[in-house]
């Protein structure tokens, strides 16, 4: 994904959406995208920080704090400005996009 991109990926969409309430770890990431998609978007450990990799090499999430856990490290990760910013973008051209259909009345042909 590139920072200039206007598109981001369904699961980094949500990745990205279950951040803004707070940092997470990596599980509560998981199950938060879990619940935000209504069970469509489940992400696989690997994949998850192959993605929390990549968004933070892009700036988008930055490594809150870790703390230990039964011996194991937990690592949280949050948000940073330019993440929030280009979360709120996509969410306002799906929105706009959405627009375009759910606004037609049912059995309308576009002009």
């Amino acid at each position: 994904m590139a920072t200039g991109s206007s598109t981001v990926s369904e699961p980094t969409y949500f990745i990205l959406a279950a951040l803004l309430d707070g940092p997470l770890h990596g599980h509560g990431i998981i199950k938060r995208v879990l619940d935000l998609s209504e069970g469509r978007i489940r992400l696989p450990v690997g994949t998850l920080y192959g993605a929390l990799d990549r968004l933070a090499t892009h700036g988008l999430i930055v490594l809150d704090h870790e703390e230990v856990v039964d011996g194991r490290p937990r690592r949280y990760y949050r948000l940073t400005e330019h993440g929030d910013g280009v979360v709120t973008a996509e969410a306002r051209r799906m929105q706009k996009a959405a627009a375009i259909v759910t606004g037609r009345a049912p059995g309308t042909a576009p002009a």
